[in-house]
């Protein structure tokens, strides 16, 4: 029988979940932010120029690349800390520092606030993922894994789909964008019910015990997990410059085909997105679980191509027809999200799980800055 096929969830394994459901969420809600909010401050602080939707598109590139380049910076940072100190403390200074570094931009003035606000903001984001991943897997019972991968996958896009919805609810206008950065600095309140309820990793803890004086970055670059590491870097790669490279540019593009004569169609497009993500990531996992890790990623990569494909080289209008492929494109590319937290755990011990699960995946950010850039 395998380990923990028979084991009983406890109120324990809810608040591991919640806890790492929240952060993974207002991350989601983090990353979602600058779409809807980009062109609007933008516009707002340099005016009706002429070419400004160059210029939107360019600083565009500019701020994602520092926001990706920050999130690769801080996974690989908070992964190293969280097999040092522990899941819980470590995840905790994470969604701090993404909380009040994105409250911040509420006081941007030039194009490069933005940039520098979102890159530190981006240090806290990039850690969460791993953190929180590895303290799910690690406290569930192995039976559950490819749903709770599904359900950790989906945590993001539910903060892209709130996103929407509150921008949906109040326009976000060149005279009115600011109050969005104070929304995302709401979630620095979770830290205090993180610290005060969430148990950490037993299997950290013991793994701590065993071997006190590990260092987690030498072993995952060490011979015998060197191409589990090179594979996950670039699993993660393929995903992420996808994503960063084309599909958080829909609620910019929207905003630029309709403009002002519809000025909550970005919000519109990117809840549509979400939408579809989040049945992408709960469906990704559970194929990964039933046909293997390899068909369902191919198979992920597949229809990602197909679906963006057809999106971005047809030349549609903003109507029904653009919004279906939205959501198809959303839900196919975002697949990728639920897969990997039921596959990349399973490539690193448990010592060194929180920094490979960084590395590889925010090294993958950084090829994807360098996307977003081109």
């Amino acid at each position: 029988m395998k380990e923990g096929s028979s084991e009983k969830l406890k109120k324990s394994h809810f608040l591991v979940l919640t806890a790492a459901f929240l952060g993974w969420l207002f991350d989601g809600f983090e990353m979602g932010l600058f779409p809807i909010v980009a062109r609007p401050a933008l516009q707002s602080m340099v005016g009706d120029i002429e070419g400004i939707d160059s210029f939107v598109g360019q600083w565009m590139g500019y701020v994602t690349a520092l926001f990706l380049i920050g999130a690769a910076c801080g996974g690989l940072l908070f992964g190293w800390l969280g097999d040092r100190i522990g899941r819980v403390r470590a995840m905790s200074i994470s969604i701090l520092t993404y909380s009040v570094f994105t409250a911040l931009g509420y006081f941007a003035q030039e194009p490069w606030h933005l940039g520098g606000f979102r890159f530190l903001a981006a240090l806290g984001m990039g850690g969460e993922w791993s953190l929180g991943v590895a303290l799910v897997m690690e406290c569930w019972p192995e039976r559950l894994r490819p749903l709770m991968a599904g359900i950790i996958g989906a945590a993001a896009n539910c903060g892209f789909l709130l996103v929407g919805v509150v921008a949906r609810t109040k326009e976000v206008t060149p005279e009115s964008w600011r109050w969005m950065w104070l929304v995302g600095g709401l979630p620095a309140l979770l830290v205090f019910l993180i610290r005060l309820f969430v148990p950490e990793s037993e299997k950290w803890k013991k793994s701590v015990r065993e071997a006190p004086n590990h260092r987690p970055l030498r072993e995952v670059f060490s011979p015998a997990l060197i191409r589990n590491t090179c594979l996950a870097i670039a699993f993660s790669s393929i995903a992420l410059i996808g994503t960063w490279g084309s599909v958080q540019w829909i609620p910019v593009w929207v905003d630029q085909l309709v403009g002002a004569s519809q000025p909550t169609a970005k919000a519109e497009a990117g809840m549509l997105s979400a939408m579809g993500a989040i049945m992408g990531c709960l469906a990704g996992p559970l194929i990964g679980g039933k046909l293997g890790r390899r068909p369902a990623y191919f198979g992920i990569c597949l229809c990602a191509l197909i679906c963006s494909g057809v999106l971005f080289r047809l030349n549609l209008e903003y109507g029904t027809t653009m919004k279906i492929l939205i959501f198809l494109t959303g839900g196919a590319a975002s697949a990728f999200y639920g897969w990997f937290p039921l596959y990349l755990p399973e490539l690193f011990p448990t010592r060194s799980r929180a920094t490979g699960q960084g590395v590889a995946y925010n090294s993958g950010r950084i090829f994807a800055a360098a996307g977003a850039v081109a």
